[in-house]
């Protein structure tokens, strides 16, 4: 068994034993009408996209 093959296999078992808790999923702000984020939303700017997402502005 290769070093990666290992690693890979032992990733799979952690993660399949300890499952994310907490973890709520976020939607990013979308234009339904022409498709593409909605104006003012800069993917590039973290920071921003969170705030519009806890609609904070």
């Amino acid at each position: 068994m290769t070093l990666t093959a290992l690693i890979e296999e032992g990733l799979r078992l952690v993660m399949a034993r300890n499952p994310v808790v907490g973890k709520t999923r976020i939607e990013i702000p979308l234009c339904r009408n022409a498709g593409g984020t909605l104006p003012g939303v800069d993917l590039n700017d973290s920071g921003a996209m969170l705030d519009l997402m806890e609609e904070r502005v």
